[in-house]
C-alpha cells in the first residue's frame, strides 16, 4: 500500500478537521438551544391542554364536591378517566384526602401527592413533570374555587408525556446527523482544495527535489507551485547543491587519491589522535570470542552477527576492552577470575572482559524484553511484540551490571565509552549518572520505528531517557535518526534542534547522526587463499553433494526478518517457472541458529527444513538436490569459501537495519563476478543500487529476479560488481569506526557541564 498520498494530505485533513470541530462545536450550541427551545415549546403546549380541561371540569366538579366521596364517585366516576395521551383527573378536598380519580391515573397517588400539597399551600395552580418507571407523566394540580373565592378542593390532570423525550431523542439525532454530514462536507472540501493547491504541487516538488538530490531531475523545478517566489528559490537551491556536489565530489575523489582509502593502520592512527591517553570501552551483549565444550576441551567460537563482525577489526586496530555477555559454557574456564582474557588467540590486541549472568537473568533480559520485546518492535517484520513486567526488571538489573563492569574497566579516568544495540539501551545513562565526564556513545544496529509503533513499548520513556544519557547516538541511516527524533519529540520533555539534528535533556546535549556500518576486507580475515582455497571449495563441493550446479547462496543468522521462507519459495517458483535451469543452480542457505530458546525461533526452523524437503521432493534429481538448508554455525573461511564459489548471493530480509552479509559477498568477489539480489527493506540497499533489488514478498518478481541475474551478460555482471566493491571498499568498517570516533572524541564535556550534569541527574 503507497502511504505517500495519505501523508500529504494529511495537512488538509488536519486542517478540514479543524474547520469542521470549530464549525460542529458553534452549531452544536445553536442546535442545543434549538431543541431546548422546541421543548420549552411543546411544555407551554401542555400545559395549556391541561389548563383548557381543568377550567372545562371546574365548574361541574365544583358542584360535585357538595356530595359525600361515594356519591361523587358515583355520580362522577366516568368523567375522570382519560383517552389517548390524557390519562385522567384526580379530585381532591381541601384536606389532602382523593375524593376519586380515572382508571388512568388510579397508580400515581404518591406522584400526585406533592404538587396537590402544594397548591393547597400556594394557592396558585402547580404544573410538575414527573419520571415514573419507563414513561414520564405530566401533572396539572388545578385548585378549585367557588364564586367566593373559597378553595373546595383541587383538580388534578394528568397526561402522558413520554413523547416530549422521544421528540428530544428525533431533535438531536436528526441535528447530529445533519452536523456530521457538514463536517464531512467541510472535510471533504478542504482536503480536496489543499491538495490541488498545496500539497500536490509542494508533492511533485518534493519529488523533483528527490530527484536532484540523486542527480536524476530536470533544470526547471515543476510548474504550477502556489507561491512563484518558491519555484525561483528551488531553482537557484538546486543549482547551489549541483554546484557543491561538483565541488564535493572533486575533493573527495582528490581525498582518495591523497590519503588511499581507510585500513587498519589509518584507522589506529586517528583512533590514538582521538583517544589520547583515554581509555576506550565497548559494551554489548554479545562477545566477539566464545568458548564451548567439545570432546571436554574449550572450543573457540566467532559468533554470528553484525555486530561481532563490525567492531573486532575495530578492536583490534584500537586496543582497548570489550565487555560482553560471557554465553559460552566453557567461557569461565578459559577467562581469569575476573572474566577477563586477551583476544585474538592468535595476535591479542585487546581485552575480553566477560559479566557472568544467571539463566533467569540471561532469559528474562535477552530472550525476554530484548527479543520477544525491542527487537520484534523494531523490526517491521509482523511479529507480534511481547512485554512482561519480570522481564523488564531483569533488562534493568542486568543493565545495572553492564554499566558496572564498564565503570570498572575505566576506572577514574577518562575514557570513551561505545554501547552497542537495543539490549542495553538503559547502559548510557547509567554510565552517565556514575561518571558525568565519560564521553558515551551509543549505536543502535536495528532499525528505529516510527513514534506510533514505539509507543507500544509499556518502558518507552525508561528507554529514552537510558539511550539519552549518550553524547553521541548512532544509527545506519538517517531516517531512523528522523524517526528517533520524532520519538523523542512526542514522548519526552525535551528541546529538539532540528537544524543540527540534536537532542537537550537534562541540560546535556546528545547528537544523533547516521553511520552505515560496513565491513573489512577478506584479506584481512584468517581465511584460504590461493590453492588452499581451492582445495576447500573442492571440499565442501564434495561434501554436500553440490556436483558442477552454480551456487546461489545465502548467509543468515535464523530470524524472521530475514525473509527465509520467502526465499525459499521464491526458488521454488523459479525452478518452476523457468525449467531449462533445474540441474544448473543450487541454492545453499548457510543458516545459524539463533535464540532457540525463543519458540517462535524454533517453530521458523522447523517450516524452513518442512520447505526444504517439500522443494526438494518435488525439483531434485538423482544427481542435483536444487535446495540445501545448512543449519549450523559456519566459521568465517567456510563462508568465504561458499561465497568465493557462489555465482549469485540473495539477501531477502523483511527489515534491516544494514545486513553486512550483502557487503561480505561483494567484498568477496576479487574478480567481480557475482550478482548480488537485495532486499529493499535492507539498509544496505540505500548503498548498493547496482544490486537487483526485490520486494521479497512478491514471489513471482523474486523468481523473476532470480532468472535475470541467472542470465545476465558477463559484462554488465562484472560492471554492477566493479561498482558495488567500490563503494565497500571505499566505505569499509575502518572509515565506519573512524568517523564515528571522530564524531564522538570532538564532544568535549566542559567541567561546568559536568557539574550542572551532575547535580541535575541527583544522587544515583
Amino acid at each position: 500500500m503507497n502511504l505517500k498520498p495519505i501523508r500529504r494530505a494529511s495537512l488538509g485533513l488536519r486542517i478540514g478537521l479543524l474547520i469542521a470541530c470549530i464549525l460542529s462545536l458553534a452549531f452544536g450550541v445553536m442546535i442545543w438551544f434549538q431543541v431546548g427551545a422546541e421543548r420549552r415549546i411543546d411544555h407551554e403546549d401542555l400545559n395549556r391542554r391541561s389548563h383548557v380541561l381543568a377550567h372545562q371540569m371546574s365548574s361541574s366538579t365544583i358542584e360535585s364536591l357538595a356530595l359525600s366521596d361515594a356519591e361523587f364517585r358515583k355520580a362522577r366516576i366516568q368523567d375522570l378517566n382519560g383517552h389517548s395521551r390524557l390519562l385522567g383527573f384526580a379530585v381532591y378536598r381541601p384536606d389532602g384526602r382523593l375524593v376519586a380519580a380515572g382508571k388512568g391515573v388510579a397508580d400515581f397517588g404518591d406522584e400526585m401527592r406533592s404538587p396537590v400539597k402544594h397548591a393547597f399551600q400556594s394557592d396558585r395552580e402547580v404544573v410538575e413533570i414527573i419520571q415514573v418507571p419507563d414513561s414520564q407523566i405530566h401533572i396539572l394540580a388545578f385548585p378549585l374555587r367557588d364564586t367566593d373565592g373559597t378553595v373546595k378542593g383541587t383538580l388534578v390532570v394528568v397526561h402522558d408525556a413520554s413523547h416530549l423525550k422521544e421528540r428530544d431523542e428525533q431533535r438531536l439525532l436528526r441535528f447530529s446527523l445533519w452536523v456530521l454530514l457538514m463536517m464531512f462536507l467541510v472535510v471533504a472540501l478542504v482536503v480536496g482544495s489543499t491538495w490541488l493547491a498545496y500539497d500536490r504541487p509542494l508533492g511533485k516538488l518534493a519529488h523533483w527535489m528527490e530527484k536532484v538530490r540523486t542527480g536524476n531531475a530536470d533544470d526547471e523545478p515543476p510548474a504550477g507551485l502556489p507561491v512563484s517566489l518558491l519555484a525561483t528559490e528551488s531553482h537557484r537551491l538546486a543549482a547551489s547543491f549541483r554546484a557543491a556536489r561538483a565541488a564535493n565530489r572533486e575533493e573527495s575523489s582528490a581525498v582518495v587519491r591523497e590519503h588511499n582509502f581507510w585500513n587498519r593502520d589509518r584507522l589506529r592512527l586517528h583512533a590514538q589522535a582521538c583517544l589520547g591517553n583515554e581509555a576506550f570501552v565497548v559494551v554489548s551483549n554479545r562477545e566477539p570470542y566464545m568458548h564451548q565444550f567439545q570432546d571436554g576441551q574449550p572450543r573457540l567460537i566467532v559468533p554470528a552477527g553484525g555486530v561481532v563482525t563490525a567492531l573486532d577489526p575495530v578492536l583490534q586496530a584500537c586496543g582497548g576492552v570489550w565487555v560482553a555477555h560471557g554465553a559460552g559454557e566453557a567461557d569461565r574456564q578459559t577467562a581469569d577470575s575476573h572474566g577477563r582474557l586477551r583476544v585474538p588467540p592468535s595476535n591479542p590486541s585487546y581485552t575480553l572482559k566477560r559479566v557472568w549472568l544467571s539463566r533467569e537473568e540471561e532469559q528474562g533480559y535477552y530472550y525476554g524484553l530484548a527479543n520477544e520485546g525491542l527487537w520484534p518492535l523494531c523490526h517491521i517484520a509482523h511479529e507480534r511484540p511481547t512485554f512482561r513486567e519480570s522481564d523488564w526488571k531483569h533488562y534493568v538489573e542486568v543493565n545495572r551490571r553492564f554499566a558496572d563492569a564498564a565503570l570498572e574497566e575505566t576506572g577514574t579516568s577518562d575514557a570513551i565509552v561505545l554501547v552497542q544495540d537495543y539490549q542495553l539501551a538503559l547502559v548510557p545513562r547509567m554510565l552517565r549518572e556514575s561518571r558525568p565526564n565519560l564521553r558515551i556513545g551509543i549505536f543502535w544496529h536495528i532499525p528505529w520505528p516510527n513514534p506510533e509503533t514505539f509507543r507500544i513499548c509499556p518502558w518507552r520513556v525508561e528507554i529514552l531517557r537510558g539511550i539519552l544519557g549518550a553524547d553521541l547516538i548512532g544509527f545506519h541511516l538517517q531516517q531512523y535518526c528522523n524517526n528517533f527524533l520524532d520519538t523523542v519529540d512526542r514522548m519526552v520533555e525535551a528541546r529538539l534542534d532540528w537544524d543540527h539534528f540534536a537532542v537537550e535533556f537534562k541540560r546535556r546535549q546528545s547528537l544523533v547522526r547516521p553511520f552505515p556500518i560496513s565491513v573489512e576486507s577478506w584479506a584481512e580475515r584468517d581465511v584460504q587463499t590461493g590453492d588452499d582455497l581451492e582445495r576447500q571449495i573442492a571440499q565442501l563441493k564434495e561434501k554436500h553433494k553440490l556436483g558442477n550446479s552454480q551456487i546461489v547462496i545465502g548467509v543468515e543468522r535464523i530470524d524472521y526478518t530475514k525473509g527465509l521462507p520467502e526465499r525459499f519459495r521464491a526458488a521454488a517458483r523459479f525452478f518452476e517457472k523457468f525449467p531449462q535451469h533445474r540441474g544448473k543452480y543450487t541454492f545453499v542457505v548457510l543458516g545459524a541458529p539463533s535464540r532457540t530458546h525463543i519458540r517462535r525461533y524454533r517453530d521458523l526452523i522447523t517450516e524452513l527444513e518442512s520447505l526444504a524437503d517439500e522443494i526438494n521432493w518435488k525439483y531434485q534429481t538423482d544427481g542435483w538436490k536444487p535446495l540445501h538448508f545448512l543449519a549450523t554455525h559456519h566459521d568465517p573461511s567456510t563462508v568465504y569459501a561458499f561465497m568465493r564459489m557462489a555465482s549469485i548471493c540473495v539477501v531477502s530480509s523483511l527489515h534491516d537495519g544494514m545486513n553486512l552479509v550483502a557487503k561480505e559477498y561483494v567484498a568477496a568477489k576479487a574478480d567481480n563476478d557475482g550478482v548480488l539480489i537485495l532486499s529493499e527493506f535492507a539498509g544496505a540497499a540505500r548503498e548498493l543500487p547496482d544490486a537487483l533489488i526485490i520486494n521479497p514478498y512478491d514471489t513471482e518478481r523474486f523468481a523473476d529476479v532470480i532468472c535475470t541475474a541467472v542470465e545476465m551478460a558477463p559484462a554488465e555482471r562484472a560492471s554492477r560488481m566493479e561498482r558495488m566493491r567500490n563503494v565497500v571498499g571505499e566505505h569499509n568498517v575502518y572509515r565506519w569506526a573512524g568517523t564515528l570516533l571522530g564524531d564522538l572524541a570532538a564532544i568535549r564535556t566542559p567541567k561546568a557541564a559536568v557539574r550542572e550534569t551532575a547535580l541535575a541527574l541527583g544522587p544515583r
